[in-house]
């Protein structure tokens, strides 16, 4: 049975059921400050400037004050904070402001983003918008209520892959590239995330919160400089992160 929610969500939105109009060709542009691409907002991490005169990764980009854009991968945020091109490039855009850029700001980002993304997974499972076990998550995908599936990093290829076709099969899409997407989280930080035993699947059921989730797990799959990867690729590397980027 076809979800009519499921219509309105976008193409580009991590993990779920593609639809018309992509969520990143509508973002809005920022560029970033060490490579002076421009990309989609959604896309790029911003950094803010502390009172203190602290360069701070903001993972949800809504810090007051003055920020700056990056938008290259962790390795080289921590080779551009090692050589002194983010203090040079930062110089500019605060205007000359005192700085002080720890030397581990690369992994503070990374760190911070993991950390929204995980909020944001508790956030929606308390606002019950979220299915866990297998069980629950295939009954949901094949009555037609599964907006978004996602799987633990260590979740091997047969749960991931039984889910998904489950999901075609609810969403009369078979033959087409529906599919759940593999986390850059393993069950042991899912579990604790939740507050839940052994957490390997989960699957949302509101469109809205899918959105919300993907916000900060695209600005994470883009630090740590994944490529799109697909549930139905865990067999030959389930150690790949999955994205379709927010």
């Amino acid at each position: 049975m076809r979800n009519p929610h499921n219509e309105t969500l976008s193409s580009d939105r991590i993990g779920g059921k593609p639809a018309g109009t992509s969520a990143k060709e509508a973002q809005p542009e920022r560029k970033c400050v060490l490579t002076g691409r421009l990309d989609a907002r959604g896309e790029l991490v911003r950094l803010a400037l502390s009172p203190d005169g602290d360069v701070l990764p903001d993972a949800l980009a809504r810090a007051p004050g003055r920020g700056a854009w990056i938008g290259v991968n962790a390795v080289d945020l921590a080779a551009a904070v090692a050589n002194g091109k983010l203090r040079g490039a930062l110089a500019r855009a605060f205007k000359g402001a005192s700085l002080s850029i720890p030397a581990d700001l690369a992994e503070r980002t990374r760190a911070a983003l993991t950390r929204a993304l995980t909020d944001r997974l508790g956030i929606e499972l308390r606002a019950g918008n979220m299915l866990l076990g297998t069980e629950k998550i295939a009954q949901g995908a094949r009555s037609g209520a599964v907006v978004w599936l996602a799987h633990a990093s260590d979740a091997g290829s047969d749960g991931p892959n039984k889910l998904a076709q489950a999901w075609r099969v609810g969403e009369d899409a078979e033959g087409t590239g529906l599919r759940g997407i593999i986390l850059p989280l393993d069950r042991a930080a899912l579990s604790v995330a939740l507050g839940r035993d052994n957490v390997v699947h989960l699957a949302l059921t509101d469109a809205a919160a899918a959105e919300r989730v993907a916000v900060p797990l695209r600005r994470l799959l883009h630090l740590l400089g994944s490529e799109p990867d697909t549930a139905d690729a865990a067999s030959a590397a389930c150690e790949a992160i999955d994205t379709k980027g927010k």
